[in-house]
C-alpha cells in the first residue's frame, strides 16, 4: 500500500507579481507538474494543491492526485491577505488530509511550499502560531524580491525552514520550481520505500540542495 503525500503550493498573487513575475510562477508550476508526471513514485503518492492569496485567499487547485492535476491560471493583483491564506491551508489540510487510526496509516506529513514577495496586509499571527502548534505539515517558505528581508520577519514566525530568492528573474523561478519538483520527488520515493505496518512513522524531510540564486536562511 502506497500512503499519499500531499503538496500544497500557497502562491501570493498580490499587485507586486504582476507581469514577469506571476508569468514565471504560473510556467514553473506547469513545469513542476510536467516534472513529476515523468517519476513514478511521484505519480504514484503525490498530490498536489495551489492555494493562491492576493486581496482573499482562494484554494483554486483542490488536492488531487497527479495525473488528475490541471495547473492553474493565476491573476496578479490586490493586497496580500496571508493571514487568510494560512487559515485557508489549516481549513484544507484538516478537510483533506487523511489521518492515521488504529485500523488504517493515513497520509503523510504533507509537504507545504509557501511563496511570497511582500509583507502581510491582514492580521496573520494568530493563523501563523496556529500553523506551528499543529504540526500539520512540512512548511518551506521562500521570501522572494526587493522585499525579502521583510518577508523573511514573517515567514520566520511560521516556519523554520525559510529561504531567500532576490532575484525575480524567470530564470529565478524557473530554477526555484525545478527545486521544488526535486524536493517532491525526493520525498516521494521515501514514502514508496517506507514501512506502513503498525508503529512506521516517516522520516524528517531532508531538502536537495538548493539552487545558488536562493539561500536557505540557518
Amino acid at each position: 500500500m502506497i500512503r499519499r503525500l500531499p503538496v500544497y503550493i500557497l502562491a501570493d498573487c498580490s499587485g507586486s507579481m504582476s507581469g514577469s513575475p506571476i508569468e514565471s510562477v504560473k510556467s514553473g508550476i506547469r513545469a513542476l507538474h510536467s516534472e513529476l508526471m515523468g517519476d513514478p513514485s511521484a505519480i504514484e503518492s503525490a498530490y498536489l494543491s495551489v492555494i493562491s492569496f492576493a486581496s482573499t485567499a482562494q484554494q483554486i487547485a483542490p488536492l488531487i492526485e497527479v495525473a488528475q492535476f490541471n495547473p492553474p491560471d493565476l491573476q496578479a493583483g490586490g493586497t496580500t491577505a496571508f493571514g487568510e491564506a494560512l487559515r485557508l491551508l489549516i481549513q484544507c489540510m484538516d478537510r483533506e488530509v487523511q489521518k492515521t487510526t488504529g485500523e488504517v496509516k493515513g497520509d503523510w506529513k504533507p509537504l507545504v511550499f509557501i511563496l511570497t514577495d511582500g509583507v502581510p496586509t491582514d492580521s496573520w499571527q494568530q493563523a501563523a502560531d496556529e500553523l506551528k502548534r499543529k504540526r500539520a505539515g512540512n512548511v518551506i517558505a521562500v521570501a522572494c524580491g526587493e522585499q525579502a528581508e521583510e518577508a523573511l520577519k514573517t515567514l520566520k514566525s511560521v516556519t523554520d525552514t525559510v529561504l531567500v530568492m532576490k532575484e525575480m528573474t524567470p530564470d529565478s523561478f524557473k530554477q526555484f520550481f525545478k527545486w521544488v519538483s526535486a524536493s517532491i520527488k525526493q520525498a516521494s520515493q521515501k514514502v514508496g520505500t517506507a514501512p506502513v505496518g503498525p508503529g512506521a512513522e516517516p522520516a524528517p524531510v531532508t531538502l536537495p540542495p538548493a539552487p545558488p540564486m536562493i539561500t536557505i536562511v540557518p
